[in-house]
């Protein structure tokens, strides 16, 4: 997945983020490349975004 496929805001919720996450890593073998970096720190961003919505939701 390039970051240019991951939609700014974008629906999905913080599980799902979380598992591209992991997935990534587990395809990086531990060691990301620049361009993975990119993404990871989207998904990162979009991650705790979720988090944050589905904290005021629950409220």
């Amino acid at each position: 997945m390039s970051p240019d496929s991951l939609t700014p805001g974008s629906v999905r919720s913080a599980a799902v983020l979380n598992e591209q996450i992991r997935a990534l890593w587990i395809r990086a073998g531990g060691s990301l490349t620049p361009q993975e970096r990119a993404e990871y720190e989207l998904l990162v961003v979009q991650w705790a975004a979720a988090v944050r919505d589905e904290m005021v939701e629950a409220a």
